[in-house]
This record gives C-alpha cells, sequence and structure tokens, in this order.
C-alpha cells in the first residue's frame, strides 16, 4: 500500500516524539498538530504502530493521551532483569531481593487501585511510612499462608498456588536490611530501600515521590494505564490472589 510523503513524515514525527518523551498529549504545547493527526488519520495511525511493532513496543492510546510502551523483552527501549537489579537493588543482590524489588512496587499499585467502583484509584497520596509497614504486613500474610500450604499433606493448593509468590525468600531478604534509619536513603536499610525503589518510579514519570514529605502520589500516566491496562477484573483478581489478600 502506497502513502503520500505528508503521512509517513507524521507518522515518522509522531514516532520520534514518542522515543523521546515516552507519551504524547493533546495539551503538549507545539505538538497539538501530531496528536491530531494520529487520532484523526488511520493512515497515521497504523504506520506510527508498525514501527513501534519492528522497534519491540505498542502504542496505546488512554483518554487523551498517546503511549510508547516497549514490550518486555525490550533491551534497549525498556528494562532488563540485570538492569533493574542494578537500579533498585544493592550491589550483591540474588533473584530474591530482586523479587522484593518487584513485590513493593506491586503492594504500591494495589494501595493506590483497589479495582473496585466507578474508578480504579482508591486514594490520592501514601506516605513512605505507611507502605513500608504495608510490605512488612503483606509479607507477614503471605509467609504464613506459604506455611500452611506446606503443612497441608492434601496437596489441595498445589496446582491452585503454584505461582504464588516466594514469600520466605522475600521476607529474608526484607529483613536482611537494618531496621529503619530516619531520613536514611541507603539500599541497606529498610526505609532507603523503599525511597530507592520509588525514586526510581518517579524517574520513569509513573509516581511523584517528595522525599521531604515522605509523600507518595501517582501520575496520570500511572493512573491512566492502570485503569484502561491493568486493572480488569481478571487481572485484578490475580494481582490480590498473588498478594494473599482473598485469605486476609
Amino acid at each position: 500500500m502506497a502513502y503520500e510523503a505528508e503521512i509517513i513524515a507524521y507518522s515518522q514525527k509522531i514516532f520520534y516524539y514518542l522515543l523521546c518523551h515516552g507519551a504524547l498529549s493533546d495539551l503538549d504545547t507545539g505538538v497539538n498538530d501530531l496528536y491530531r493527526a494520529y487520532v484523526e488519520h488511520e493512515e497515521v495511525m497504523n504506520l506510527v504502530k508498525n514501527q513501534a511493532e519492528i522497534a519491540d513496543c505498542k502504542i496505546e492510546r488512554y483518554g487523551t493521551t498517546i503511549y510508547l510502551m516497549p514490550d518486555i523483552d525490550n533491551k534497549y527501549l525498556g528494562f532488563t532483569k540485570a538492569d533493574l537489579k542494578k537500579e533498585l537493588c544493592k550491589s550483591n543482590a540474588t533473584d530474591r531481593d530482586y523479587y522484593l524489588a518487584q513485590f513493593v512496587i506491586l503492594t504500591l499499585l494495589v494501595e493506590f487501585y483497589d479495582g473496585q467502583g466507578s474508578t480504579a484509584k482508591s486514594r490520592e497520596f501514601l506516605k513512605l511510612g505507611e507502605q513500608q509497614n504495608i510490605v512488612s504486613e503483606r509479607l507477614k500474610t503471605g509467609l504464613s499462608f506459604e506455611q500452611e500450604r506446606e503443612q497441608d499433606d492434601t496437596n489441595l493448593y498445589t496446582e491452585m498456588y503454584e505461582n504464588v509468590l516466594d514469600y520466605k525468600s522475600m521476607s529474608e531478604a526484607y529483613e536482611s536490611l537494618r531496621s529503619v534509619e530516619a531520613g536514611s536513603r541507603s539500599k541497606y536499610t529498610k526505609e532507603g530501600y523503599v525511597s530507592i525503589i520509588c525514586n526510581f518510579l518517579d524517574r520513569q514519570g509513573l509516581i511523584i515521590f517528595i522525599p521531604e514529605d515522605e509523600m507518595i502520589k501517582t501520575t496520570a500516566k500511572l493512573d491512566n494505564i492502570m485503569e484502561y491496562k491493568i486493572l480488569n477484573k481478571e487481572n485484578y483478581a490475580r494481582i490480590m490472589e498473588a498478594l494473599g489478600a482473598a485469605h486476609e
């Protein structure tokens, strides 16, 4: 299929803008024509999506914002497991440290978005200390449930919960961190560990983290992704099951 030069040029400009900024909104100054070209011309949209597919990405529009979303295996535009270990964990991190970091992020998401009612979002802000307490409580609950499963000799839970998180390893990793030290930003303390994860999410444009006030807020980007992409009924049930919430 042949495309007009103007259509091709617009698609290239849009894809390059998304590569540079990650998102394109109808409110972005000076690029309203790019946004309109994408939403008003199917040919432009298709070309942009084709370029994204070649680059191992997807293009999603939620509300009035278009997002570039790297595929899970994209080593250049996303983060590999090794990258995330380096960003989120201490220098000698093992897999249990990596999975603990993912668990901290997962608990934060569940705390902000309960998937119920007319909107998925359930609160506007979260304090850092509260997030630490939530992580501790979720780990205790999950570990208790895990121990119950190990003691059950009927194996009724084996197939149903074979993909449940490894709470024993994550609990050991969390408890290996030193006790809270006020204002600490070290990866070797609980407070510092959670702070570093929050700073990482802030840099990705997913949350707003204010260290001085120990305040965590979500961004419109994360709200849109959770509302439109993540928290359908099936995904929410799987997340809550993994956290052991159904057994509290």
